[in-house]
């Protein structure tokens, strides 16, 4: 298992990436990994690891490089301080459509020059608003996209013109929607909508509501993570995987 740190150049600046791979030589199907609005750090490092470990070259972005020298959050107080609150919704407003899919590019174009990387179409998998990102990937940049998770993700319906399901017409991905009960950002009268979307759309999917809280799957969210839940979303994981191989 390796576990290396790299940098992607992009139209708007230097991205850092973590890239997790198999023991071996490959080649083998490639995964996006988009971390919640915490941002990317050790426990991201540790998943991809562990994903890796399944067969996959695993890649996690920084995805608020375009503020050069931003601080990293501790995930006791991201939400819980005030200033530190709203040092993270600052960020996260400035991760538009547009910059996930410029990004996202970015990121398959590196991934498809590796050798050890097989195939032209990837996996994307994403929490919180990490799940977000990979949803919309999956409907603006179809034809590189074979399978899509979100876990814990919101924003998957909205009530503005670029709600993400209104692009379920346009996914070719297989998609897994992991979501958690009570969770505001995403409802289970969305779930409903978004499920008859994908239905609509003729896509293949699963939207499924977990007992546990927004950011179940992770394991340095304090006071949310849950072991039982984020048991279950490996096993999702491995199933998801059948899509890319």
């Amino acid at each position: 298992m390796a576990v290396i740190k790299d940098t992607i150049i992009t139209a708007d600046g230097s991205c850092a990436v973590t890239v997790a791979t198999p023991e071996g030589t490959g080649p083998w199907p490639a995964v996006v990994m988009y971390p919640d609005a915490g941002g990317p750090r050790q426990t991201f490092d540790d998943m991809a690891a562990r994903l890796a470990a399944l067969g996959y070259v695993v890649l996690v972005p920084d995805i608020y490089y375009r503020d050069v020298g931003w601080a990293p959050f501790d995930m006791a107080t991201a939400f819980s301080d005030e200033s530190e609150r709203g040092r993270l919704f600052g960020l996260m407003r400035k991760v538009t459509q547009d910059v996930m899919v410029a990004d996202a590019t970015a990121f398959f174009d590196y991934l498809a020059a590796r050798p050890d990387v097989a195939g032209d179409k990837f996996g994307t998998t994403g929490y919180c608003m990490g799940g977000r990102t990979s949803f919309v990937i999956a409907g603006k940049l179809l034809d590189r996209v074979a399978a899509a998770m979100s876990f814990h993700g919101g924003g998957l319906v909205t009530d503005t013109d670029d709600s993400p399901h209104l692009r379920a017409d346009r996914i070719s991905a297989v998609v897994y929607v992991g979501a958690a009960e009570n969770d505001a950002s995403f409802t289970a009268a969305q779930g409903e909508i978004l499920d008859r979307a994908l239905t609509d759309a003729g896509v293949e999917h699963t939207v499924e509501f977990y007992p546990a809280a927004h950011g179940f799957a992770v394991p340095d969210n304090v006071g949310a993570y849950d072991e039982a839940a984020g048991q279950r979303h490996w096993e999702a994981m491995e199933r998801f995987g059948a899509a890319l191989k």
